[in-house]
């Protein structure tokens, strides 16, 4: 288990890596899940391996949205074909904010209904309050690199015409409402994390990013954790050298690449 190495290395802090919140959301064979109850009492097991060496234990709870469903990232991380191997292809539908793919070779997702919405965000309340119950005692919401939170807050993977589409506001309100139903599960004592791509380079950028983050803050969350880039191209695909940078809480700025 990589967290209990790094726990047992002296980290103060662990956190696992995207740990999906519904089974459509896996990227991969082999993902994360909190999906379900049953998966509580294994996680708690790494909690508890955790602590024995001192270390907190932090959650990220994410859902890859039209990047799911792919062969690992070592195996070239392409689409995965249909096959006897994966007995649930049905089941594991892609879905995004939009039926867009990108890139063109990539299959295109189902768009999400307005039924719908409140139910995938449900799931997300679900995982922090499992995420609690296993003991976690940090939570971050991956809302980054073109999985399905940043699907919903790009124009260039959202073109719905209902009320979160469109606007910049509603372009957020997929994100907020993610963000209200984290926090309603997750107890006010513990800190809670949302990860952003602070800028994207297809129209979501550092202005966009502080402007969510202002409105986040009073729905309960306390740090924003900065990434960058992530909605063209698939998950393991590098588009270059990363050209910007971002500091908080005096708002974001472009740096020079490293």
């Amino acid at each position: 288990m990589n967290a209990g190495r790094y726990a047992a290395g002296g980290a103060g802090l662990v956190i696992m890596e995207s740990t999906k919140v519904e089974r459509r959301g896996c990227g991969t064979v082999g993902d994360l899940g909190i999906w379900d109850d049953a998966h509580v009492p294994g996680l708690k097991r790494c909690v508890d391996f955790s602590r024995q060496h001192n270390a907190v234990s932090g959650i990220q709870l994410g859902h890859s949205g039209r990047k799911a469903r792919r062969f690992r990232p070592w195996e070239g991380g392409a689409p995965l074909k249909n096959s006897p191997d994966v007995w649930d292809w049905e089941g594991w539908e892609l879905i995004s904010s939009s039926a867009i793919n990108s890139p063109e070779t990539d299959p295109a997702p189902r768009a999400l209904t307005r039924a719908e919405i409140p139910e995938v965000v449900e799931r997300w309340g679900q995982g922090a309050r499992r995420a609690h119950e296993a003991g976690f005692e940090v939570l971050d919401i991956h809302m980054t690199q073109g999985y399905l939170i940043h699907q919903f807050l790009s124009p260039f993977s959202n073109v719905r015409n209902d009320e979160y589409g469109g606007s910049e506001l509603n372009r957020m309100r997929f994100a907020i409402e993610v963000a209200e139903s984290v926090r309603a599960h997750w107890p006010a004592s513990k800190p809670l994390f949302v990860r952003f791509s602070v800028e994207d380079d297809t129209g979501w950028g550092p202005d966009q990013s502080v402007a969510l983050a202002k409105v986040l803050k009073p729905k309960g969350v306390d740090v924003i954790d900065c990434s960058s880039g992530g909605m063209r191209g698939s998950p393991v695909v590098s588009v270059g050298p990363v050209t910007y940078g971002c500091r908080m809480p005096n708002g974001c700025e472009r740096t020079p690449a490293s």
